[in-house]
């Protein structure tokens, strides 16, 4: 299938700031004279094996393939680790990797920028004690107050093996992942558009959070912007007119289930479709600004807020009064729209910022979309007996939560886009035309239940199909501790339609269902699906594909942030060496107090 209304896939690099790199540092035994001549070569081909596999694997969020940036020399003695500090601060370098076989001399050596993620690889070999000056690099860092990553292979390899043994890979990737995350949040802007919605404490956008913890702005504007560039014409009126004959051919209208005398005119149900895509596209322009808004005499306004995440209030000041802001959550949270297959927003309903900064993590993390939705209900086996006459099944056995919201959730979640034969969730560089048709042919677009939005508006309708791996994960903030990280691992499930259209219908059908089980563990907060329901601590969460809750904990620690809920191997489990230095019977505990310890990143 070709169609040009799904093309594009190509990097576009949307935020103002250069694209972080990540720095290999080589590092050496300085003794001359016979010993560093006879590391040089062995000890620089290491530090190109690390930059070749690290570009090979990753990419930033937009598609734009990772850089690494290796010193000039090796680096033996602190002049010329100060050289290689100057050189990596020229080149933009956000993460910081050292990489040896030997003995090296360690505080002379080490990288001492305290806002840089940083992790020493220490070969495993026996020609030369590679594990010596870990071990002793780690004791630096420790003493010095900077947390840093130690990688070391489980087995012994020989001198001139360049091979990256598996596991170290995935250390290197873990931590160089999560380190990118935090370089490039660092300077962007969190955008909210409104302010506290209903009461939500998540919505009471926390400037010191995101300042000290995450290096980020935060923005704000009135929701009274949206209906000023609406009014007044500040949207490319060519855009505008694609986008609408876009959404009138690929976009869905539901049934509208308000009772007829609720129920407004075709014309009026025109008006808030072309209100809808407006507010679309004036919501991607404040985030990250539009060239073509100065073409047309707009310069303040074509500049945007280089906001890599922001939230929208909605309810209630504009939603009892103008369409409500699901279309345009649920489009701009999407890997596609009227322009083509791109990199997924981040946009958080309600304003939740909490939830909008779990969001991006899943994002930065994955280079997918992200699903939000209220963690609405918990169904416990007996209940869904009693109500539909059915029994669950398989994983979903034990109980099932209903995670659900008023359409803002990725339409990449309705289960439509496939790998070899199964359901996955795929960054945008990954998907093809066919699955965005099947993606918008498994939605449809339900005018909005007045009852809950009084100025109207669309919701998108969906089921989410297939058994996928998912994590979510939320943060929250709590008076006198900070902010803390919860992580359930887990996955979408397919559900007995019948059980699933009487379940639906006692919460509101016009909204996207994913029907989520967590991955039990028998103790604590995972002993059933009822206790992560109930330990869940707020009513939002962020769903990301995969299971990544290893990948949210070393990003965790990189920004100080403890992590209280977790039913993550504790083998996958990959921290800064300190950590061990807090404890090691209980990590949960040494997490905290490590956190606690060493403050947040940037505070």
């Amino acid at each position: 299938m070709s169609n040009n209304n799904f093309k594009l896939n190509h990097p576009v690099k949307r935020l103002r700031g250069s694209l972080p790199k990540i720095g290999i540092r080589p590092v050496i035994d300085g003794r001359e004279q016979g010993v560093r001549e006879s590391l040089e070569e062995q000890i620089m081909n290491m530090a190109k094996a690390a930059a070749t596999f690290l570009t090979n694997n990753l990419c930033h969020s937009n598609g734009v393939p990772v850089e690494c940036v290796i010193t000039d020399t090796t680096i033996g003695r602190v002049a010329e680790a100060a050289e290689c500090a100057e050189k990596f601060a020229r080149e933009g370098v956000g993460v910081s990797l050292t990489v040896t076989p030997c003995w090296c001399y360690g505080t002379e050596v080490m990288d001492t920028d305290p806002l840089l993620p940083k992790a020493v690889w220490g070969f495993n070999g026996t020609e030369r004690p590679g594990a010596v000056y870990l071990a002793a690099a780690l004791a630096g860092y420790n003493q010095k107050g900077l947390p840093t990553f130690g990688i070391y292979g489980k087995d012994v390899q020989d001198a001139g093996d360049t091979s990256i043994p598996p596991d170290v890979q995935e250390k290197l990737l873990n931590f160089a992942k999560a380190g990118l995350a935090v370089a490039e949040m660092k300077g962007k802007s969190y955008l909210a558009m409104g302010g506290v919605s209903m009461g939500i404490a998540g919505s009471i956008v926390d400037q010191e959070f995101f300042l000290d913890y995450l290096g980020m702005r935060t923005e704000s504007v009135d929701m009274s912007e949206l209906t000023r560039r609406i009014e007044e014409g500040i949207y490319d009126p060519d855009e505008f007119k694609k986008a609408l004959s876009w959404v009138k051919k690929y976009c869905k209208e539901g049934p509208d289930m308000n009772p007829p005398e609720n129920q407004v005119s075709r014309e009026r149900k025109n008006v808030e479709w072309e209100t809808v895509v407006k507010m679309t596209m004036i919501a991607r322009d404040l985030m990250i600004g539009n060239p073509r808004l100065e073409e047309l005499g707009f310069g303040e306004e074509a500049l945007g807020h280089n906001a890599i995440v922001s939230g929208f209030q909605g309810q209630r000041q504009w939603t009892d009064h103008y369409p409500n802001g699901d279309f345009m959550e649920a489009i701009l949270n999407s890997s596609f729209d009227w322009n083509g297959i791109r990199e997924a927003f981040v946009v958080a309903t309600e304003n939740d910022s909490l939830n909008g900064v779990a969001m991006l993590f899943g994002h930065l993390l994955t280079d997918t979309s992200q699903i939000f939705s209220d963690v609405r209900t918990y169904w416990s086996p007996e209940a869904v007996k009693r109500v539909t006459g059915k029994e669950l099944e398989g994983i979903a056995g034990n109980g099932i939560i209903h995670l659900i919201n008023s359409g803002s959730t990725t339409l990449d979640a309705t289960g439509q886009m496939k790998k070899n034969g199964d359901s996955v969730m795929k960054p945008f560089r990954e998907i093809n035309e066919e699955e965005v048709q099947k993606c918008l042919n498994a939605t449809e677009w339900c005018p909005a239940i007045i009852e809950y939005f009084r100025g109207g508006g669309y919701s998108s309708q969906f089921l989410t199909q297939g058994e996928m791996p998912v994590t979510m994960s939320r943060i929250n903030i709590v008076k006198g501790l900070g902010p803390v990280l919860q992580i359930a691992e887990g996955y979408t499930v397919d559900i007995d339609i019948d059980i699933h259209n009487v379940l639906d219908k006692r919460t509101n059908p016009t909204w996207p269902t994913t029907w989520f089980v967590p991955r039990l563990t028998g103790s604590g907060p995972f002993r059933d699906v009822y206790s992560v329901m109930a330990n869940w601590g707020a009513n939002h969460g962020a769903i990301s594909y995969g299971h990544i809750g290893d990948k949210l904990i070393t990003l965790a620690s990189m920004l100080r942030i403890p992590v209280n809920m977790h039913n993550v191997p504790e083998k996958k489990i990959f921290r800064p060496g300190a950590w061990g230095m807090f404890g090691t019977q209980n990590p949960e505990g040494a997490d905290f107090r490590a956190c606690k310890n060493y403050g947040p990143l940037y505070g």
